[in-house]
């Protein structure tokens, strides 16, 4: 269901629903736009992260956390697990719609 296009189509040929739930729908499908979008935005953000994480070890060799980069890998992570078709049952099994 690539495009707004197909998204309109499909939710015209949505028999029995009522607004409410093309709108659910809807805001759901186009969620996934908003998220690769968000996620466009971290790249930059990792190299400027990186470039001051390397430039303030060139002058402080030491333990200190400039970034919290085990943070980011562990949400990244969660992230991936939370799209594994597997993780989608538990969702709808406690959906409460």
């Amino acid at each position: 269901m690539e495009g707004g296009n197909s998204l309109e189509n499909y939710l015209n040929n949505l028999d029995g629903a009522d607004q409410g739930k093309k709108d659910f729908i809807k805001k759901r499908i186009l969620a996934f736009q908003e998220i690769e979008e968000e996620l466009k935005k971290l790249k930059p953000l990792l190299r400027n992260a990186q470039k001051k994480t390397l430039a303030y070890y060139n002058k402080n060799a030491n333990y200190a956390i400039v970034a919290p980069t085990d943070l980011i890998l562990d949400y990244l992570k969660d992230i991936k697990d939370i799209l594994k078709p597997e993780e989608w049952k538990v969702y709808k099994i406690n959906t409460i719609w």
